[in-house]
């Protein structure tokens, strides 16, 4: 499954970033290192769209599954 664009970088602020949580909560969350892989550029907070697309398909739960 493929929502983000895998050769794209996407910088923290960037909207469809809301998508998995809001901005606040990405803060967060690298805080406690959790959440998707992120990149640091000194105070600069990147995301790849491939390491977004694997934390989605991570999370992906399907009604099937549950036992």
């Amino acid at each position: 499954m493929e929502i983000f664009e895998n050769e794209r970088v996407y910088d923290d602020g960037d909207k469809e970033l809301d998508l998995i949580a809001p901005r606040a909560k990405r803060a967060q969350w690298r805080h406690r290192r959790v959440g998707p892989a992120w990149v640091k550029f000194g105070r600069r907070v990147k995301y790849l769209g491939r390491d977004l697309n694997a934390y989605v398909e991570e999370n992906r739960v399907s009604p099937s599954d549950a036992a």
